[in-house]
């Protein structure tokens, strides 16, 4: 529809320059300029390196979408940008970018959480979203159940990893067993060969002990070290490792918890729909388990396309379009890239 916010999303926060075009639920384009080459032969993403590259991929990126969406600047009703979490330098290329092109044009900005637009993001492919509603964000930087009231405003974590992020951990365990990098595609890929209950890895804040203190709580670093232990004490003993059914007892073990957990928050807080997102919702495990433990408790489960759950420019737009569409305020021009953005502050438009 004509009438509906046509808005720009800018999204650095980490080693992908994402632009994305969104008119109210439409994606109308998506660019990407990915420098995950670059970082691989490191074994994880260097800030430095992912800055320059944002830098040199922006306005090119920018124009490639503007094309694709066949619209101009001067069309826009608003530019979103990810305003944190995120690495410091990356995000303050994105936001600088968004800037200019606001103060350029005259139109709108709204610095918005990367967290938020992950739930966003889900309006492009099943509509809007029931609210209330409990999102399980799972990513390189992020493990994260939240209370989606209002996703124009009212967001609440209710969990958190409190050391390593799922995507951390994949890539992490991918290194030991000898995979590239990011971990978590090859994991996923070798899993498959699998056996899931070769290994039986601890599942980490699942113990009785833990309910109380961090019920909603992840921790996936002890599991990465019972990994590491495991594949050493083979090595040891002379024997080969088995990539497969390691990757797939592995995997088995995040996704157990993560889905375990999710759907106690929402069979507890009374909510009917569970939001799944972030890079590692990518997962086809993932995908599945949570599907069959939804549908078991009766929940309604949402997740957008594989593409979709990275990071991209079009969740930033779809959370822009929703905050437009809305009547939620802009962010004043000089509000900051912040690298530790609270969950809980869905946009800049009121905070500052």
């Amino acid at each position: 529809m004509k009438n509906e916010p046509l808005v720009m999303g800018i999204e650095t926060s980490c080693d992908e320059t994402g632009v994305g075009i969104v008119r109210g639920h439409e994606l109308l384009a998506d660019a990407i300029a990915s420098s995950v080459d670059e970082h691989a032969r490191f074994g994880g993403v260097v800030p430095e390196v992912a800055s320059r590259a944002h830098l040199e991929a922006m306005v090119p990126t920018v124009q490639r979408a503007l094309d694709d969406a066949g619209v101009t600047l001067a069309d826009l009703d608003g530019i979103a940008v990810t305003a944190g979490p995120g690495l410091a330098g990356a995000l303050m290329v994105g936001v600088g970018a968004a800037k200019a092109y606001s103060i350029a044009t005259g139109v709108p900005i709204y610095g918005v959480n990367h967290l938020s637009a992950h739930i966003a993001v889900d309006t492009l492919e099943n509509g809007p979203i029931p609210e209330p509603a409990i999102g399980l964000l799972v990513s390189g930087g992020h493990s994260t159940i939240m209370m989606v009231e209002d996703l124009a405003g009212k967001v609440t974590q209710l969990g958190a990893s409190i050391d390593d992020a799922a995507g951390e951990a994949f890539d992490k365990v991918a290194r030991l067993l000898g995979l590239p990098f990011p971990g978590g595609p090859y994991i996923d890929r070798a899993a498959k060969e699998g056996d899931r209950a070769y290994v039986d890895f601890p599942r980490g804040l699942s113990a009785a002990k833990d309910q109380e203190k961090h019920r909603y709580d992840f921790s996936f670093s002890g599991l990465k070290t019972a990994v590491a232990r495991w594949i050493e004490a083979r090595r040891a003993d002379g024997e080969d490792v088995p990539v497969n059914d390691v990757a797939a007892a592995f995997q088995e073990a995040v996704c157990d918890v993560l889905t375990r957990k999710a759907i106690l928050a929402a069979k507890e807080h009374g909510v009917e729909t569970v939001l799944l997102g972030g890079g590692v919702a990518a997962n086809s495990r993932l995908r599945a388990l949570a599907t069959e433990r939804a549908e078991a408790a009766g929940l309604v489960l949402r997740y957008p396309r594989p593409k979709l759950c990275t990071d991209n420019g079009a969740m930033v737009a779809a959370l822009g379009s929703h905050l437009v569409a809305a009547g939620v305020a802009p962010s004043v021009i000089d509000f900051p890239a912040n690298s530790s953005m609270d969950v809980e502050v869905v946009s800049l438009a009121d905070t500052l």
